[in-house]
């Protein structure tokens, strides 16, 4: 898949986002190191902190299925006015790298600009073992 094929199945699942709280439907896929595909939206909660960003769950639906290396993600937040407002927070970041991410593509809604990352960009002095 491309990357505008990527925004466009990230976008595609931020419509299943729940969002009561946020209003910021934000969706995400990850593609594993076979090829495979997994799909994520943010899920929020009135407790925020349970709450869960919809790169995270993408990954943890990737590792559910057996994924160990994840070569790409796309985040989008279909609400968000300008990319900035899209890209993934730092426990997202974290994630990734515990999960090998090398590439990562960010894009808010329709007509919004494309931009993509090295994880090294975006977490630098990241944590791992």
């Amino acid at each position: 898949m491309n990357r505008e094929d990527l925004v466009a199945a990230a976008r595609a699942a931020a419509e299943n986002a729940y969002s009561p709280y946020s209003h910021f439907r934000v969706g995400a896929v990850v593609v594993a190191a076979d090829g495979q595909t997994f799909t994520g939206a943010n899920i929020e909660n009135a407790a925020y902190p349970t709450s869960n960003c919809a790169e995270a769950t993408a990954i943890h639906t990737a590792v559910a299925a057996g994924v160990r290396k994840i070569d790409t993600l796309a985040v989008t937040c279909i609400d968000a006015t300008d990319v900035l407002g899209a890209y993934p927070c730092g426990r997202c970041r974290q994630i990734m790298a515990e999960f090998g991410v090398e590439k990562v593509i960010v894009a808010a809604g329709e007509g919004s600009e494309i931009r993509e990352h090295t994880l090294d960009e975006l977490l630098p002095f990241r944590f791992t073992l």
